[in-house]
């Protein structure tokens, strides 16, 4: 048993984040560094490992090697959606609805669903050409024609709700994303969303639609891959967190503080959570989605200490929440039985829950052991969640990456931080 495994951590000695300066989280990221499209084989890509403050090098299909004994690895099973739905007013102007995530129905599942209606948090492009009225797009599927109408509602943070209806018996939105819509292909990437991104931007194991970017640490993985963990006895398991367009949004401001993250609903299933608390060895987050899931179960777990009653809907980690002093302090292992306890009072088999969990320097991991990620944005959240867990080590590690011809960013190449 790794001892410090479920050690309780006094959460009021943590930094606060808020003062720092996002300047000291740059560096220079030339466009020829950054992949615009994956190799032909995913495990063939470049492999940096960083353990015990030493960093190697190595290939991706060679992974099982440097993973710690008995280690258990969590993925990310979320699916890229095609959100982006393209519409021409009569005028001629070009408007893009890009679908963030539901309103209403709420749940993505029920969403995806729908035969009528919904309404999504939407961004939208072009809008100062979208004054008003409705916009109408037709949709060709399975050999019939369907009228999709979008009306512009209510502004909400950098976004619009925008309610979206169609009559057809049978056609589900779902059906209408997959006929209509394009991925999003992140815009670092300064391309247009290509054939194969249908394929090379999913992981091979996303399952549960709802991500407007793909967990792109997973895209890697390929079926050998993940049979030699099989056979070497790396145990796995999968959560969903849809990841939101904030995850490509830099931070602006002078400081992490004046920063916004966005909400993103995420899944655990209880079978995962007993495993979590069952198992010994370290446990390694695939990609920064897992990271901020698994984190985001304690804080859960934390909450639900202190308010047993609570219901879904108070199922919320707020971007400041480890840090603010709201927290209990409790072990790892107590605050994943408060989550089982909440199972059981609920009779269901899963929790689900939104965070806007910020990870940056100053916070103390509770679940997280390792994690495998890419190269990520100068300045950019996901590069303070590195930071974070290498104890503000990034640099040495970037600079390592930079000088050894490391691919960057989504299509790029990976790292085990150990």
């Amino acid at each position: 048993m790794h001892r410090n495994r479920f050690r309780k951590t006094d959460i009021s000695e943590m930094t606060n984040p808020k003062d720092i300066q996002i300047s000291g989280y740059s560096y220079d990221l030339p466009d020829e560094r950054i992949a615009k499209y994956p190799l032909s084989q995913r495990d063939k890509s470049k492999l940096l490992v960083y353990r015990n403050g030493e960093i190697d090098e190595a290939r991706f299909d060679r992974l099982t090697e440097y993973l710690p004994a008995g280690a258990l690895l969590v993925f990310n099973n979320t699916r890229v959606i095609r959100a982006r739905l393209p519409f021409r007013k009569e005028t001629g102007a070009h408007i893009e609805i890009f679908c963030l995530e539901p309103i209403e129905p709420r749940d993505y599942a029920l969403a995806f669903r729908q035969t009528r209606q919904c309404t999504w948090l939407c961004l939208v492009g072009n809008l100062r050409k979208w004054k008003g009225g409705l916009l109408r797009q037709t949709v060709r599927l399975n050999g019939e024609t369907v009228q999709l109408t979008a009306e512009r509602r209510e502004a909400r943070g950098d976004g619009h709700l925008i309610a979206f209806s169609w009559e057809h018996p049978t056609c589900t939105f779902a059906d209408i994303l997959d006929t209509a819509g394009v991925l999003p292909v992140p815009h670092y990437l300064h391309r247009e969303t290509e054939q194969s991104d249908l394929q090379t931007y999913q992981t091979v194991y996303s399952k549960i639609k709802g991500s407007v970017a793909a967990p792109t640490a997973g895209l890697h993985f390929t079926p050998d891959t993940l049979e030699s963990m099989d056979k070497k006895g790396i145990a796995r398991e999968e959560v969903t967190l849809h990841t939101g367009a904030g995850t490509f949004k830099p931070v602006r401001s002078e400081t992490v503080g004046q920063h916004d993250m966005h909400d993103e609903h995420f899944v655990v299933q209880r079978r995962t959570i007993d495993r979590l608390l069952r198992h010994e060895a370290p446990v390694i987050a695939v990609g920064t989605t897992s990271v901020r899931t698994l984190e985001s179960l304690y804080c859960i777990g934390a909450i639900l200490s202190a308010n047993p009653e609570a219901t879904e809907r108070d199922l919320h980690v707020g971007q400041w929440t480890p840090y603010d002093g709201s927290l209990r302090s409790l072990s790892t292992r107590e605050a994943l039985q408060h989550v089982l306890d909440y199972l059981d009072r609920q009779q269901t088999d899963r929790i689900a829950a939104q965070t806007r969990l910020l990870i940056a320097p100053g916070y103390a991991f509770k679940i997280v052991q390792g994690i495998i990620t890419n190269f990520h944005q100068p300045q950019s959240t996901l590069l303070l969640l590195v930071s974070a867990f290498v104890r503000n080590d990034w640099r040495r590690i970037y600079d390592y990456a930079l000088g050894h011809d490391f691919r960057f960013l989504s299509y790029g190449d990976c790292s085990l931080l150990l």
